[in-house]
């Protein structure tokens, strides 16, 4: 019978909570702004995590600069962590940028556009949306 939670899931879950707090508490680095921790991925034998983050910046150049500066202090942070976080073997910490929260939001945005565009090719065409708007249905309701 499978566990619900695995241990490593449980101690990767704890490691990303503990590497938010630092990351925006602890660090006083400027070259490194403000980051967000999406996910941990702990191996098994716990030797390692991925810590995947995200910065405000979507400038590649700024992100690999960032990347750079974050697994500079690595060590320091692991440290920080080892104090916080009571482990036998502290993983070594691997940042990772995550991309997946802009990729989303350009997807979004590119959906937004589409559903715009259409919406006008259907008044130009002299066409009206034959669904009511929310607006109508909500008066439909009341």
């Amino acid at each position: 019978m499978a566990k619900e939670f695995s241990r490593t899931r449980r101690i990767a879950q704890q490691l990303q909570q503990e590497l938010a707090v630092i990351l925006q508490r602890d660090m006083k680095d400027p070259r490194i702004g403000f980051v967000t921790v999406n996910d941990v991925d702990v191996s098994r034998d716990l030797s390692y995590a991925k810590v995947f983050v995200t910065f405000y910046e979507e400038d590649l150049t700024l992100v690999e600069q960032k990347i750079a500066a974050l697994t500079a202090a690595a060590p320091y942070v692991r440290t920080l962590v080892a104090g916080r976080m009571k482990l036998r073997v502290m993983p070594e910490l691997r940042f990772i940028y995550d991309s997946s929260l802009v990729e989303g939001m350009r997807m979004s945005n590119l959906v937004s556009q589409v559903i715009t565009n259409d919406k006008a090719k259907q008044k130009q065409a002299g066409r009206e949306d034959d669904t009511p708007s929310v607006d109508e249905q909500e008066k439909d309701t009341d």
